[in-house]
């Protein structure tokens, strides 16, 4: 008995933040762009050239999952042209990365992290 292929039409990422305007705010002034889809205090999404990525506030009911919240399991992780550039244009925006550049099997990176704990991987192939 063979598996049957999952049908979808889009896979995208989400970052939930109880305070979801400081995000859509710090994302709209780090890829210098405006959200394609804009709910004041709800919902915003970033069409970037390979990911869509969605901001969103938790429904009141679910709220305590994401109080307190710091780094979890994901990161996201943005490949840049010049990675030093992209450090100053992080830094601009009052986020500093952490520790040092490190260079790993597939090229040099940093790690920072937004303004709701999410980590950030700056990455320079």
């Amino acid at each position: 008995m063979g598996l049957k292929a999952l049908r979808y039409s889009t896979v995208f990422v989400t970052i939930a933040s109880v305070d979801n305007e400081m995000l859509v705010q710090f994302y709209t002034q780090f890829f210098k762009q405006k959200p394609i889809v804009y709910i004041p205090n709800s919902y915003a999404e970033f069409q970037l050239s390979s990911l869509r990525l969605g901001i969103f506030k938790p429904k009141d009911n679910h709220q305590s999952e994401f109080n307190g919240q710091t780094s979890g399991g994901m990161s996201l992780c943005i490949e840049v042209e010049r990675l030093e550039e992209a450090i100053a244009h992080l830094t601009t925006l009052g986020y500093l990365p952490s520790g040092d550049i490190i260079t790993a099997s597939h090229g040099r990176e940093i790690y920072a992290y937004d303004p709701a704990g999410n980590r950030l991987i700056l990455h320079e192939s």
